[in-house]
C-alpha cells in the first residue's frame, strides 16, 4: 500500500505578499506566484503552502480575514487562485492553503453586525464579549494578554469587551455557536471544490477558551505567547489546548476526507511538549501537526538530539510521522540565528541537510534555498504590528530576489523597492546569480532534495552512533547521517559520501558542516 503524499512530502511556504510580483505594484500576487511554480518543480519541493490571501485590511497582513472565500484584490482574483491551482497540479506540487478559524477582522460583516446589534444579541454572541469586572465594569473580564503583548481585552463604546488574543482588530470567534461551526465547514467546502490539497490551520491549539484568570507565579505577569510563557514559568493556560477542540476537528476531518485525493489538514498547536500534539494526531483528526522543537534549537549538539528524540519519542506510539521546519514567516531566518557572516550559512546548509534525511514531512520557508539572511530593517519600514518597537516579523519577509544587480531584483516589472526594502547586498543571492553556479546554496538544496527523495525515506527508525559530544550520527537503513557542531574536524563513519553541506571531504568532516553517507550494509 502507497503512503500518503503528505507523510514525507517536503512542503515549500510562500508568503505571497512577497514571492513574486506580476503586476508592477511592489506586492506579491497569485500570478507572480504561478508565474514561478516551475521554479519550485525544479527546486525539487512535492507541494507548496500559501500564506492568506484572502479579503483583509491587512492590520495583520492576511490574518485577519474578512471574507474567507475571496481574494483580496492586492492579490489579485478568485480567477487567480483558480489558475494557481491549475498550474500548480499540472507541475505535480499539491497546494495548501491557510485556514484562520480563531478569529475574522472586525472589518468582517459578522464583527460589523456584531457592535451594531449590542449586549446580549445573537449577532454578538457569534464573539466573546462579556462584561467588565470592577464596580463599572472598567476592569477586563480576565487578566489576559495578547499575544501580540497588549491587553486582551477591548472595550467597546455601550461598555462591553471583546476578547482578541491577537490584535485588536482580530476579535476572537465564539467556537460555541453553531453558526461559527457551520460556517467553517462551509470555507473548508468551498475550497476543497476548487481543488485545494489541505490546509494549515492557523492557532489550532486556540479555538476553545476557559474564560478565567491566567495564574501566574507570584511577581509575575500573565502571558500568552505560548513560543516563550512556557520557558518563563507561566505554565497555566486557560486559553490554550481546550479538550473540547478536538471535537471540532473530527468534525473537519470527515468534511476533509469525504474528498477524493488524500486531501489534509496540518495543526499550528503549540503545546507544553511533543508528546501533547499526539491529542491532535489522532486517526480522525490531523494527519500532521507542526513540531516548532527543530526551529526553536540553537546550534548545539545536545539541543538538536534533544529535539529528535524528544519527538520521535513522542510520536512513535502513534500512526503519526512527525513534521521538521527550521524557519517560517514568524520567526528569524536560521542563517541569523546561527551567527554571522559565511559561519552562520555554512551552520544553516548543515542544518538543513540533516533535517532533510529525517522521518516525516519537512517544510521550507521560501528564500532559505537561497541562503537568505533576516534583514534588520529601519524603523520608518517596520510594519508588523508585532514590532514592540523592534524588528517585529518584517525581517523574514523581505521580497525575494530573483535577478538583476539592485532591487527590486526581478521580484516585479516594476523599478523601485518593493513593500519591504531589500539590502542592496543581496545581488549575489538571487536566483538568477545562483543558478548553475557550483557550490552556491541554490544548488545545494536542489542536490540535497533529490538525495532525500532517492535516499531519505520510507524507514522510520532512527539509529544514533556514538560520536563526540559536539558531534550527532544517525542511521536510516542504509543512510548514514552526520553533523559536526563542534570546532574541529571529526571523522566520518563508514560509507560513501552522499552530498555534504560544505567543502569536499577526504575522511574527516569540518566543522559547521553536514553530510549523508551510504553504506553497503
Amino acid at each position: 500500500m502507497n503512503s500518503p503524499w503528505w507523510r514525507e512530502a517536503v512542503t515549500y511556504q510562500i508568503y505571497p505578499r512577497s514571492f513574486a510580483d506580476a503586476d508592477g505594484d511592489g506586492t506579491g500576487d497569485l500570478a507572480g506566484i504561478t508565474s514561478r511554480l516551475d521554479y519550485l518543480a525544479d527546486l525539487g519541493v512535492d507541494a507548496i503552502w500559501l500564506s492568506p490571501f484572502y479579503p483583509s485590511p491587512q492590520y495583520d497582513y492576511g490574518y485577519d480575514v474578512s471574507d474567507a472565500r475571496d481574494v483580496d484584490p492586492v492579490f489579485g482574483t478568485l480567477e487567480d487562485a483558480e489558475a494557481l491551482l491549475k498550474e500548480a497540479h499540472e507541475l505535480g506540487l499539491k497546494v495548501i492553503i491557510d485556514l484562520i478559524p480563531n478569529h475574522t477582522s472586525s472589518s468582517h460583516p459578522w464583527f460589523i453586525d456584531a457592535l451594531a446589534a449590542g449586549p446580549g444579541s445573537p449577532e454578538r454572541d457569534r464573539y466573546l464579549f462579556r462584561d467588565g469586572r470592577g464596580p463599572n465594569g472598567d476592569e477586563p473580564p480576565t487578566n489576559w494578554r495578547s499575544v501580540f503583548g497588549q491587553p486582551a481585552w477591548t472595550r467597546v463604546s455601550d461598555g462591553q469587551w471583546y476578547l482578541h488574543m491577537f490584535d485588536r482588530e482580530e476579535p476572537d470567534l465564539n467556537w460555541r455557536h453553531p453558526e461559527v461551526i457551520e460556517e467553517f465547514r462551509s470555507v473548508l467546502r468551498w475550497w476543497l471544490d476548487r481543488g485545494v490539497d489541505g490546509f494549515r490551520v492557523d492557532v489550532a491549539h486556540g479555538l476553545v477558551k476557559a474564560l478565567r484568570d491566567q495564574r501566574v507565579p507570584e511577581g509575575g505577569e500573565p502571558n500568552s505567547d505560548p513560543a516563550v510563557m512556557y520557558e518563563i514559568g507561566v505554565d497555566d493556560d486557560p486559553m490554550w489546548d481546550h479538550p473540547d477542540v478536538h471535537e471540532i476537528y473530527r468534525d473537519w476531518h470527515k468534511v476533509v476526507s469525504s474528498y477524493p485525493g488524500e486531501r489534509m489538514l496540518i495543526a499550528e498547536a503549540w503545546t507544553r511538549a511533543p508528546g501533547d500534539l499526539r491529542g491532535y494526531l489522532r486517526a480522525d483528526e490531523f494527519e500532521q501537526a507542526f513540531n516548532f522543537r527543530w526551529l526553536q534549537s540553537h546550534w548545539s549538539a545536545r539541543e538538536f538530539t534533544d529535539a529528535i528524540v524528544s519527538t520521535l519519542e513522542a510520536l512513535n506510539p502513534s500512526r503519526a510521522w512527525p513534521t521538521w521546519v527550521l524557519s517560517n514567516h514568524d520567526a528569524m531566518r536560521h542563517r541569523t540565528r546561527y551567527g554571522d557572516g559565511a559561519q552562520a550559512l555554512a551552520r544553516a546548509r548543515a542544518a538543513t541537510l540533516m533535517m532533510l534525511a529525517l522521518p516525516g514531512a519537512a517544510y521550507l520557508y521560501q528564500g532559505e534555498e537561497l541562503g537568505l539572511p533576516h534583514v534588520q530593517l529601519p524603523p520608518e519600514h517596520q510594519l508588523d504590528p508585532w514590532a514592540e518597537g523592534g524588528n517585529g516579523r518584517d525581517g523574514c519577509r523581505v521580497p525575494l530576489p530573483w535577478s538583476g544587480e539592485a532591487p527590486p531584483f526581478g521580484f516585479g516589472p516594476g523599478d523601485g523597492q518593493p513593500w519591504l526594502p531589500q539590502p542592496y547586498q543581496w545581488a549575489d543571492l538571487t536566483v538568477a546569480a545562483q543558478t548553475g553556479r557550483p557550490g552556491s546554496t541554490l544548488e545545494f538544496y536542489r542536490s540535497a532534495l533529490a538525495a532525500r527523495r532517492r535516499y531519505a525515506h520510507g524507514d522510520k527508525e532512527v539509529k544514533f552512533l556514538d560520536v563526540p559530544k559536539d558531534v550527532i550520527a544517525f542511521r536510516r537503513g542504509r543512510l548514514t547521517v552526520v553533523i559536526n557542531c563542534g570546532a574541529t574536524p571529526t571523522p566520518l563513519p563508514r560509507g560513501d559520501v552522499l552530498i555534504c553541506s560544505g567543502e569536499p571531504l577526504a575522511s574527516e568532516l569540518p566543522p559547521d558542516t553536514a553530510a549523508w553517507l551510504l553504506s553497503d550494509e
